[in-house]
């Protein structure tokens, strides 16, 4: 196992992001001095870019590298899921898996990455079509839950009209649909936490309220005001773990500016946040995404 952790930090550092955390000194329970985000971002050329955000005060960002070029066709991006990352087997490279739509349409788009230059193999770049109808979508995911690195639980989400969707993944193919209306207000939402029996979303609305929303295996969502105001400017949330908590990105599109959060584990309005400021940077891409290890348990969200 830890032959396998410290591959994938090198094929992550490679590809200029990197998902842990720095550790705490040996013997101590000291929080780390500042946690990191890693990036998706995807243009709407259909090109991937990889940024490392990191949680000081002001915030950082490394350098934008090239995660893969031509995707995806030019303007069909709408929105995309988590970019998930697996090693392969003699650790020379790793393969991609992330759920985007195009068009109108639900995609399963999949690729592999030689060695650990960040090179995209084009022949391995493979787009499968889920299913139609996906045009309205604010917003996807796919929270895959392991226990180690065995796969036990695999959902998909979608926010579209005044519905918060989710369907059991097996395979390709989508079942046991399961529908919660009442949730028109939400503007985006980004995955916070994940469990064995439920997955919670860290959502924002137009009004500019924040809320969690726990989605239980079996049973109706629970929802909890965060922030009453002042959240409605972020047309897209993208979160990390952080310890106990979250690390969470917010993005302005229409101004480009992106801004980093630290928050406390959530607990309704009594949640810690605190706003670290702007990231040096303006983003001008489509959609944003977690980057994260989708075959171990220690990347998983934790958040609520």
């Amino acid at each position: 196992m830890k032959k396998r952790a410290a591959g994938l930090l090198g094929v992550v550092m490679a590809a200029g992001a990197l998902v842990q955390a720095a550790p705490a000194s040996a013997g101590t329970t000291a929080p780390p001095p500042f946690c990191q985000l890693a990036l998706g971002s995807t243009t709407s050329g259909g090109d991937l870019i990889l940024r490392v955000l990191s949680g000081t005060v002001p915030p950082s960002a490394g350098a934008s590298t090239w995660g893969g070029k031509d995707l995806m066709p030019d303007n069909q991006i709408k929105v995309a899921g988590g970019l998930g990352l697996q090693v392969n087997a003699d650790q020379s490279g790793v393969s991609r898996r992330q759920y985007v739509v195009l068009g109108s349409t639900l995609n399963l788009l999949t690729y592999d990455v030689k060695g650990f230059s960040g090179e995209v193999d084009p022949a391995s770049v493979k787009r499968t079509p889920v299913g139609g109808g996906w045009g309205d979508a604010r917003y996807i995911e796919n929270s895959r839950y392991n226990i180690g690195n065995k796969l036990a639980r695999n959902s998909a989400y979608a926010v579209i009209g005044d519905n918060i969707l989710r369907w059991t993944v097996d395979g390709t193919s989508f079942t046991r649909k399961a529908t919660y209306a009442g949730f028109s207000a939400v503007k985006t939402m980004t995955l916070i936490s994940q469990t064995a029996t439920y997955d919670t979303f860290l959502a924002n609305t137009r009004a500019g309220a924040l809320y969690t929303i726990r989605i239980p295996v079996t049973g109706k969502p629970v929802v909890k005001v965060v922030r009453r105001t002042t959240w409605q400017g972020f047309e897209a949330l993208v979160a990390s773990k952080c310890g106990t908590g979250t690390m969470l990105l917010g993005v302005d599109k229409e101004t480009g500016a992106p801004y980093l959060y630290t928050i406390g584990h959530a607990n309704g309005t009594a949640t810690v946040i605190k706003g670290l400021g702007k990231v040096p940077r303006t983003f001008g891409e489509v959609a944003y995404s977690r980057y994260y290890d989708d075959t171990q348990d220690y990347d998983q969200l934790s958040g609520e």
